[in-house]
């Protein structure tokens, strides 16, 4: 650890601490995470899922892990510095951003998304706080500690995923989830893009599933069998619900955006598009540079091609001719240090109290989330 000089800490947690730090060759800023568990030897180390993730994947819009150093059994990642994590952006901000602006936000999770499920990797914890940002112009996907091979077996019984993003199929307790859990959390993501507002503040797990079909409505069981199937093994029935037109929730949304929310949140993980599907929405395809900023890119990086992605495009029901709302000043105001609020009060249909998902085990991520009123940036 000569090599850096510490200077101030960004986070501190129950299993270790994040340092900003600065190369004592070259100046460079750095983020060092601290592991208060200590490791007895390299193989140890190796085998941590962050690891085996980060080493694998040089992107763009994926956080690049500089290094891992063991010294005096302490175990320490160098990541490249980021000012800020997409939830304080959102929670600073006293007026809605632009749709260009969460569209180019978009476009590098999805790039950076598409990037790790090709590398045969799933994310399993998408939120705002594993977003990092250096403002809105360039946004990276950080905390591998819950990441998982895709070609690994299931089942899968570990917890994955803060409450508020995460998918039916983990809340009903399925053990063969896969790569669209992450796609159903970049939809929620996207949709508190627009509103500064999560989309399913649920209090608790029942009533999360609550949450989502009071927007969505209640799944028809012709159309996610697989659900009804979970839920029954649960003794769980859904409550009955209409659903909402995003539009009436996301007034600020164009009808490309509402497409592609809509499609992200599907019920049925089988019917959600991949990542790379999603790129080639129409939402994506206007006349705008998107991306990271050209200082940004000054290292060669291995990037998904826009508008080239492998999979077929899903068939999408014709959308009405609309241009995207550009945001401008005239946006309307927004009261500053916004926290995260529902975006409708509607009473639940009936009380979640009675019903009670199973107990389940947590395991111990490297470091803890961010809590929601703290501001640390997090390098899980």
């Amino acid at each position: 650890m000569n090599r850096y000089t510490t200077m101030k800490q960004l986070g501190d947690g129950t299993y270790g601490s994040v340092l900003m730090g600065k190369s004592n060759e070259s100046g460079e800023l750095v983020a060092i995470k601290r592991m208060k568990k200590k490791f007895y030897s390299w193989d140890e180390c190796m085998n941590l899922r962050e690891v085996k993730s980060l080493k694998k994947l040089n992107h763009a819009n994926v956080i690049k892990l500089k290094e891992v150093i063991r010294e005096n059994d302490h175990l320490y990642f160098v990541f490249e510095y980021m000012k800020e994590n997409l939830y304080q952006l959102m929670k600073d901000r006293n007026k809605l951003f632009p749709e260009s602006v969460i569209r180019n936000i978009m476009y590098q999770i999805l790039q950076g998304l598409a990037f790790i499920h090709k590398h045969g990797f799933f994310h399993r914890d998408m939120k705002p706080e594993n977003l990092l940002c250096m403002g809105p112009k360039l946004v990276k996907i950080a905390d591998f500690g819950l990441a998982r091979e895709l070609r690994s077996q299931p089942p899968y019984t570990d917890y994955v995923s803060t409450r508020w993003y995460r998918a039916p199929e983990v809340l009903l307790r399925s053990s063969v989830y896969s790569s669209p859990i992450d796609i159903w959390a970049v939809g929620s993501i996207m949709a508190e893009l627009y509103t500064l507002r999560p989309l399913f503040p649920g209090t608790s797990e029942v009533d999360e599933i609550f949450k989502i079909c009071q927007v969505l409505g209640t799944p028809k069981k012709s159309d996610w069998p697989e659900g009804y199937q979970l839920a029954s093994a649960m003794n769980f029935r859904f409550p009955q619900c209409i659903p909402m037109h995003l539009k009436t929730l996301i007034p600020n949304a164009s009808n490309e955006a509402i497409q592609l929310m809509t499609d992200m949140l599907n019920w049925d993980p089988k019917k959600r598009p991949t990542a790379s599907q999603a790129l080639k929405y129409p939402y994506f395809q206007v006349g705008q540079v998107l991306g990271p900023p050209p200082q940004y890119l000054e290292q060669k990086q291995s990037v998904v091609k826009p508008g080239q992605p492998t999979e077929p495009k899903p068939n999408l029901p014709k959308l009405e001719p609309s241009s995207p709302d550009a945001l401008d000043e005239s946006q309307p105001q927004l009261p500053s240090k916004i926290n995260h609020q529902p975006l409708q009060q509607s009473q639940l249909p009936q009380n979640t109290t009675n019903q009670q998902l199973p107990q389940q085990q947590q395991p111990q991520p490297l470091l803890p989330a961010i809590n929601k009123n703290s501001s640390p940036v997090s390098y899980q």
